[in-house]
């Protein structure tokens, strides 16, 4: 048996090296699989409203928001490069991101900041070259748009509740509150 060299790299620990830093990609039937899955989900949540429970006993309100008159698929469809295009609108809003080719929305976020400026640090950026990127590698359609919602609460706390129910509701796959309905295929690597 002969004894290894402790200051020259061997090719067992260079093959180890690079078995890790390879990729996993998801199949091609894998892919549209998930998206499927998806895609099932959004459609059923979109063809039956929630049952909306009021009480007897409270007063109408008017202004008060309500996820069930949001509908991200039927909102204006902004390029996915909206952030290279002047501002638009108020600061404060819902932005959806959604593959219009099935159509997907694949991502919920709110912000007080122009979306514009908000996009600059988002890690959901990241999510959609990944997604971006399988696509092309299996020469996929994929059509990303950007929708936003201008009509959101300007108070914080009412406008994070807000996301999170649209989150929910929608379980778009990129918001980590959704990775254990779908996973995780296009998280940071």
């Amino acid at each position: 048996m002969e004894q290894l060299n402790l200051f020259e790299p061997t090719e067992i620990k260079i093959k180890r090296a690079t078995k890790r830093r390879q990729k996993l990609l998801m199949t091609k039937k894998s892919l549209s699989t998930w998206k499927q899955r998806v895609y099932l989900h959004q459609q059923l949540i979109r063809q039956t409203p929630a049952p909306q429970q009021i009480s007897l006993f409270a007063e109408i309100d008017n202004n008060s928001y309500n996820i069930e008159k949001i509908d991200p698929f039927s909102l204006p469809l902004n390029p996915s490069l909206f952030y290279e295009m002047p501002e638009q609108g108020d600061a404060v809003c819902f932005y959806f991101v959604i593959d219009n080719t099935i159509p997907l929305l694949l991502y919920i976020g709110e912000t007080k900041q122009t979306p514009k400026k908000r996009w600059q640090e988002h890690d959901c950026q990241k999510y959609i070259m990944n997604y971006l990127e399988l696509h092309r590698t299996y020469d996929l359609p994929v059509t990303l748009g950007v929708a936003f919602c201008w009509d959101a609460p300007p108070q914080k706390k009412a406008r994070l509740q807000l996301e999170s129910e649209l989150i929910y509701k929608w379980r778009s796959p990129f918001n980590k509150e959704c990775w254990q309905y779908w996973g995780q295929p296009f998280g940071k690597t």
